[in-house]
């Protein structure tokens, strides 16, 4: 150990909160830093996902209006979700569907799924020298219907100012299940203003619906915070399994590059909402779109998980200066 240090979390590591009052109370947080810059918060009570990112004290990350919701809380109902969106750095969407709420093969699917919502069966971290790794486990599964289990390690480089999400999604069922997943990571204030630097080096950009599509020659510009504004959707492929999308933002000499194999999370999305309190960009790999299940099945992309079979994903994320 260290001679310099006292505690073993003096300079990085991890430390566990539990939230005080509303609708968060209760509810168990993993802070991570590195010691280089970088911190983390995951929350094991939302499939352990990534709810704050900071890089050297700035802020990286969308918050939402709700701020923390208990799994408790949560309501499947339509369009409800919203009501338990934190956003944060990353939202986890699917495992049984993403995007619009629909009815597929005699199923009713909520708006992005359950897993969200859902806490870590169980979670504990390690660490060695060179990186601390967080790990969880989420069960998504019912009588009389789906059985996914998703094993995930978040792992947070103690050597650079980088991190990576990997995730082995199962069927334990006795029979093949639709699987969908997004990643919804979410950038927000101050790395994100009107003034910030957007690339996403696709070979294909498509408008989600005609409203998108009207200012579509502008979806890498930011703008100010609009009252009333409606979000545009941009649907982005790459070429090959290089995936990649950035943000930067000048005026702090600080951005964030996410990367991915675009060959297996072959749907990628740019959220962009530049309401008021409602802003935010988000960049969003997936292994589809978020038009609802019932579309994806139809257009072909809807991938399925044999009894016993496994699926692994991996998205990379590095800060970065100039």
């Amino acid at each position: 150990m260290n001679p310099y240090i006292g505690h073993e979390t003096q300079i990085s590591g991890v430390e566990e909160h539990r939230l005080v009052g509303g609708k968060g109370d209760g509810m168990r947080l993993y802070e991570a830093t590195n010691g280089k810059g970088l911190e983390l918060t995951l929350s094991p009570d939302r499939n352990g996902d990534i709810t704050r990112l900071r890089y050297k004290g700035i802020n990286m990350s969308y918050f939402s209006p709700c701020g923390y919701v208990a799994p408790a809380y949560y309501d499947k109902t339509g369009s409800n979700w919203l009501q338990s969106f934190t956003a944060g750095f990353l939202t986890t969407c699917g495992l049984q569907a993403v995007g619009t709420p629909c009815t597929d093969d005699g199923e009713e699917l909520p708006l992005h799924g359950s897993i969200a919502n859902q806490p870590c069966a169980h979670s504990y971290w390690d660490e060695n020298e060179k990186e601390i790794r967080i790990h969880s486990v989420t069960k998504d599964e019912v009588i009389f219907g789906r059985k996914l289990v998703l094993a995930r390690t978040v792992k947070i480089s103690k050597e650079e100012n980088t991190f990576s999400i990997q995730d082995k999604i199962e069927n334990t069922g006795s029979k093949t299940e639709p699987m969908e997943i997004l990643y919804h990571m979410n950038m927000g204030y101050p790395l994100l203003d009107e003034e910030s630097e957007i690339k996403i080096p696709s070979v294909e950009v498509k408008a989600r619906d005609a409203h998108a599509e009207e200012d579509i020659a502008n979806w890498m510009h930011m703008e100010k915070p609009q009252g009333n504004y409606q979000e545009r959707c941009y649907y982005h492929k790459f070429e090959g399994s290089d995936g990649k999308a950035s943000i930067y933002q000048p005026k702090l000499n600080v951005g964030l590059e996410i990367s991915f194999d675009a060959s297996k999370l072959d749907g990628f999305v740019e959220w962009k909402m530049m309401g008021v309190r409602d802003y935010v960009l988000g960049l969003e790999c997936g292994n589809c779109y978020p038009d609802g299940r019932d579309v994806m099945r139809k257009t072909g992309m809807l991938k399925f998980l044999n009894p016993g079979e496994s699926v692994e994903y991996q998205v990379n994320i590095k800060l970065f200066e100039k």
